[in-house]
């Protein structure tokens, strides 16, 4: 699929609330890249976006990455240090088929959303809210590409 067919297609509304719905459950941070071009190598590519957007810069090392590349129909999800630990690979792994089981029947923005959940689900667990302590939004919320 062509990005520019995607990324219109994308009810970016609806996943930027997802994310905020999900961070507010825990203290971890969660972005949504969509790639704008062919990926030969999904994970590195997430992996390389994962830096660039600083995503290893937040306090607890919690941030998670949910990458899309429509034009390859690749999806990654990559996890900084201390979520991935406690989740490991089989975690982004459950969470990419997720998502590419509704791009499959054509849900783009449900995938998304069902993805974000399911991480925000994960962050909730291992690293919730803690009473009487702010929180603070360390990463944008909101798709970016490139």
């Amino acid at each position: 699929m062509r990005p520019e067919a995607f990324v219109e297609s994308l009810d970016e509304d609806r996943v930027v609330a997802a994310i905020r719905a999900a961070e507010a459950r825990s203290r971890g941070e969660i972005r949504v890249h969509v790639a704008d071009h062919e990926v030969t190598d999904p994970r590195a590519e997430a992996a390389a976006v994962f830096e660039r957007l600083g995503m290893t810069k937040t306090e607890e090392r919690n941030g998670v990455l949910l990458f899309v590349a429509p034009e390859s129909q690749a999806i990654a999800v990559i996890g900084d240090r201390d979520i991935h630990s406690r989740g490991g690979e089989e975690l982004w792994v459950a969470v990419a088929e997720m998502v590419r089981d509704e791009f499959r029947a054509g849900r783009f923005t449900e995938g998304i959303v069902a993805g974000i959940r399911a991480l925000g689900d994960e962050l909730a667990r291992h690293f919730p809210r803690l009473p009487g302590r702010p929180d603070r939004n360390e990463l944008p919320d909101r798709v970016s590409r490139g």
